[in-house]
């Protein structure tokens, strides 16, 4: 589980082709203290699996259905990445409950400056902007955010001055894709309801 609060922006410095998947080596020597093989690490808000360990690098396989079902795939070599390493138990919950399991990927709308008002407009697919309600939290890129509009095909959120600092999101041009991840809270509320709604109304209840 994370927080999506970035802990630092790693570079990714290869990208190699092995047998179905992607060899994914990121520089990153402020998240290496500490962290083994097999640890969970964030990257961009995909959660994955960390299968080699280097001087101040971390080495990732990205298999074919991670790529496809989230942003990764547009990476290349000198790509920046937000990076989290999983929560401890007994660490402080500062951003939202962010598993790391993409939901599907949005592409940048606008990302509109005015002084220090930042806007972002993520399109996205229906199903993805019913999950979202305004004030609500969603990850963007791994990054926790508040939501502050939804449309029936898109939101927007605002990103202060510190999370343009230490986070990717103020690099994001129109058009780009990026990953995109529901509050898990929300997306259970949202299930269970359309469940039981309609057999109530069926039953003349309100």
């Amino acid at each position: 589980m994370f927080t999506g609060i970035v802990e630092t922006v790693g570079t990714v410095t290869s990208l190699k082709p092995e047998e179905g998947r992607v060899r994914l080596v990121v520089e990153a020597p402020e998240v290496t203290e500490g962290v083994a093989l097999g640890d969970s690490v964030a990257v961009n808000g995909a959660c994955l699996t960390v299968a080699e360990l280097g001087e101040g690098c971390l080495a990732f396989d990205a298999v074919r259905e991670t790529l496809e079902r989230t942003a990764l795939g547009r990476l290349g070599e000198g790509s920046r990445v937000n990076l989290e390493r999983a929560m401890r138990a007994d660490a402080r919950l500062d951003g939202h409950i962010v598993q790391g399991h993409v939901d599907g990927t949005g592409r940048v709308r606008e990302l509109r400056r005015r002084g220090d008002d930042v806007q972002l407009f993520v399109d996205c697919d229906a199903d993805f902007a019913g999950w979202l309600v305004e004030k609500g939290s969603v990850a963007i890129e791994g990054v926790s955010l508040t939501v502050v509009g939804v449309e029936a095909e898109g939101f927007d959120v605002a990103l202060i001055p510190h999370t343009l600092a230490v986070t990717t999101l103020g690099e994001l041009a129109p058009g780009t894709p990026v990953n995109l991840e529901a509050d898990v809270l929300g997306k259970y509320v949202k299930r269970y309801l359309d469940r039981i709604l309609p057999s109530r109304g069926a039953a003349g209840t309100t």
